[in-house]
C-alpha cells in the first residue's frame, strides 16, 4: 500500500462525508425556514400538483432563465446536459458488472466533457464581460467555474495527453466501497483530477452550486397562487390569534 494511496483514500473518505453531511444540513436548514408570506412568481399554476410540474419544468428545462435570458440559457443547459453525462459514464467505476445502458454510451464522454468545458467558458465570459454580471460577481463565483473547468480539463488529458490505467481507477473506487484498498496509480493528471473533484466535494454543500435542491424549497417557484383558496398561516401567527380571541 503506497502512501499515496492511504492519502488519497482518506481524503476521499472525508470528502465524501462532509458532502454527505453537509447537503443533509442544507436540505433541512431549507426546510425548516418559514414561508409566511404568498411570494410567488406570476403568472403562478393554481394548484400544487401544477406547482410540482412547474418546479420539474425549472429542474429538467431551466424555464424561468430560457424565459429572461436565451444565450445564458445555452450555455447552462449545455454545461449541466453535458456534467450529467459525464457523470452517469463516470458510474462504471463504482459499479461491477456495469450495467449495459451506463456502457453504451461511454463513447460520448470526450465529446460531453468537451461541451461542458465550452458550457463553462461561455458562463465565465457571462461574469467577466457582462456588466450587470460582472458587478454582482464574486471571487468565489470565479473561482467554482475555474474548479470545474480544472476539473474538466484534466479529465480531458488523462483521455488525449497521457493515458491512465483505468482498471486500477475502478478496482481503488470499489476498493474504498468495500474498505479493501487498491493501489492507485500515481499518474499527474490523474492526481489533479481527483484532487480538484474531492476538493469540490468538500466546497459544494458551503458554495452557491447548492442550486439543485434549493429549487425545491424556493417559494417564488414552487408555490400556488390560490391565496383566495386557501388562507396560509405562519407558525408564529397562532400565538396572536389566541390573544385576539381572549
Amino acid at each position: 500500500m503506497t502512501f499515496l494511496t492511504v492519502v488519497y483514500a482518506i481524503l476521499f473518505y472525508v470528502a465524501t462525508i462532509v458532502l454527505i453531511g453537509g447537503l443533509a444540513y442544507r436540505v433541512w436548514s431549507y426546510f425548516k425556514l418559514p414561508v409566511p408570506l404568498k411570494v410567488f412568481t406570476a403568472p403562478a399554476p393554481r394548484t400544487r400538483s401544477g406547482a410540482a410540474l412547474r418546479v420539474a419544468r425549472e429542474i429538467v428545462f431551466f424555464e424561468s432563465l430560457f424565459l429572461s435570458n436565451k444565450w445564458i440559457w445555452i450555455f447552462s443547459a449545455l454545461f449541466h446536459a453535458s456534467l450529467l453525462v459525464v457523470l452517469i459514464t463516470h458510474l462504471r467505476y463504482f459499479m461491477e458488472p456495469v450495467w449495459g445502458w451506463v456502457a453504451l454510451i461511454q463513447p460520448i464522454e470526450p465529446y460531453a466533457s468537451l461541451a461542458m468545458v465550452a458550457g463553462l467558458g461561455g458562463l465565465w465570459v457571462r461574469r467577466l464581460f457582462e456588466p450587470r454580471t460582472r458587478y454582482v460577481s464574486g471571487v468565489s463565483d470565479h473561482l467554482m467555474l475555474a474548479l470545474l473547468i480544472a476539473i474538466a480539463l484534466a479529465g480531458l488529458a488523462m483521455k488525449f495527453v497521457s493515458h491512465t490505467d483505468i482498471i486500477m481507477v475502478k478496482a481503488f473506487y470499489l476498493g474504498l466501497m468495500r474498505f479493501d484498498w487498491q493501489p492507485l496509480p500515481a499518474d499527474f493528471f490523474l492526481l489533479v483530477h481527483l484532487l480538484l473533484v474531492a476538493v469540490l466535494m468538500i466546497v459544494l454543500p458551503f458554495s452557491k452550486l447548492l442550486h439543485l435542491p434549493g429549487v425545491f424549497f424556493s417559494p417564488a417557484i414552487n408555490q400556488a397562487d390560490d391565496a383566495r383558496e386557501r388562507r396560509q398561516l405562519a407558525s408564529w401567527n397562532a400565538a396572536f390569534d389566541a390573544l385576539r380571541e381572549k
